[in-house]
């Protein structure tokens, strides 16, 4: 089983979380940018990451590749099967995937990824623009519903859970102050600190040499 893609990506991350939670032994590889790599092209014929083979089956998307190891690899359960809950699960993902990575993604390529690993001068004014207007009104809401549990949905661990911490790791690697949500950090804190994510962190955090 490979994962293709770094796990600098809040998708790859995400992808590679919820296989470690499911038990799953995985090589994860990382390409450079268009990579030409064969076995990633099969799985990514985009070159989206992150890139998903097992065996002969290839596909590429964070959640068609949680979907399939979901089904493949049903214990133990992270996408809930009562119906609200299975909703809600998704939803949250959704919420995650296209609102909270699109606002810290800005931040996280105008001031990290493209000035040091593509070589491109950051568009430091978008990047001002999402920590001060977009990426608060997802704390805000994030900080209303922090659980007691620790936990989104069910009062366990799920990819709700899996998917809105991803992102956060970003927002951290960009010293981003998060003082005004403290409910929300410590959540996503806890979810980070888990076997599943805090070895990948780290490594993240020793590369980017913080």
């Amino acid at each position: 089983m490979i994962i293709h893609g770094s796990s600098l990506s809040p998708f790859v991350r995400k992808t590679m979380a919820f296989a470690t939670e499911k038990g799953l032994a995985f090589e994860n590889k990382v390409g450079r940018p268009g990579s030409t790599d064969p076995e990633f092209l099969e799985s990514s014929p985009f070159k989206k990451i992150p890139g998903f083979q097992d065996g002969d089956f290839r596909i590429s998307d964070s959640t068609a590749i949680v979907t399939y190891l979901e089904a493949a690899h049903p214990d133990p359960n992270l996408i809930p099967v009562e119906p609200k809950a299975r909703a809600r699960t998704i939803w949250f993902e959704e919420f995650s995937d296209t609102i909270f990575v699109a606002a810290a993604g800005k931040i996280f390529f105008n001031r990290i990824v493209g000035p040091r690993f593509m070589g491109v001068e950051g568009d430091l004014a978008a990047a001002d623009k999402a920590e001060k207007e977009e990426v608060p009104p997802v704390l805000d809401y994030l900080e209303k519903i922090a659980p007691a549990s620790g936990f989104l949905i069910e009062d366990r661990l799920t990819l709700a859970d899996i998917a809105v911490a991803s992102p956060f790791a970003n927002l951290i690697h960009t010293s981003f102050d998060f003082a005004r949500w403290p409910k929300a950090k410590a959540w996503a804190d806890a979810i980070l600190a888990r076997p599943s994510f805090e070895t990948v962190v780290a490594k993240e955090r020793a590369f980017l040499g913080g």
